[in-house]
């Protein structure tokens, strides 16, 4: 089964795409947050894809999921390892930007999940139960201010776990690495990529409320 599509958009809807690619065309769900950022009919487009089996009685059913990159993909089956959200329900919920709904998680802001289309009040606990602590990468979507590179020695598996996932999102390699390097000096006991990711966005995030 393929994981990404790239070619042209044949038609659009609010909720859907459909791409052209070797002569065949498919029927691609996009999350709201997402379909804000496809091209329009005769577009070229590039869709990280998740697919979803859905078996009736005898038949069975593949539904394509789309997304501008592979951490939004990631960050949808987050979701869909909260054992309340089904796949259609974590596209509807994904309505808002990734790192908005991430932080929401973080801080435990029920109110906020709430405010999201098909999460009620349980589905709101349930998604903080099973991913607060666990969605630094997903937060650090948002730009980062420039930073100077500097001279540093070569990086422990875990930080270069880290670097991959903050180049995914867009950074400069130069200010991630300076941001990686920054972080390993002000906790050199952190040792583990979930953990690094998590206290850039918490220095970041600390450092834009001062300012």
């Amino acid at each position: 089964m393929f994981s990404r599509i790239s070619g042209t958009v044949l038609e659009r809807a609010a909720d859907a795409v459909r791409v052209e690619t070797g002569g065949v065309a498919y029927d691609v769900v996009l999350p709201p947050s997402i379909a804000t950022k496809v091209p329009d009919a005769g577009g070229a487009v590039t869709l990280e894809v998740y697919h979803h089996l859905a078996i009736d009685g005898n038949a069975g059913r593949f539904t394509f999921f789309g997304f501008t990159n592979a951490i939004e993909r990631e960050f949808f089956e987050a979701l869909l390892s909260v054992a309340s959200i089904g796949p259609k329900s974590a596209a509807r919920a994904f309505s808002a930007p990734m790192g908005r709904i991430a932080r929401a998680i973080d801080e435990g802001d029920h109110a906020f999940l709430k405010t999201l289309p098909g999460i009620g009040q349980q589905k709101a606990r349930d998604i903080v139960a099973k991913l607060q602590g666990k969605v630094a990468r997903f937060l650090l979507i948002q730009d980062a201010p420039a930073r100077a590179a500097v001279e540093k020695p070569p990086m422990p598996e875990f930080a270069s776990e880290a670097l991959a996932v903050l180049l995914q999102l867009a950074y400069r390699r130069a200010e991630a690495e300076a941001m990686i390097a920054e972080t390993l000096e002000r906790a050199p006991r952190i040792d583990d990529a979930e953990t690094l990711l998590a206290e850039i966005y918490r220095h970041r995030n600390a450092t834009g409320a001062r300012a």
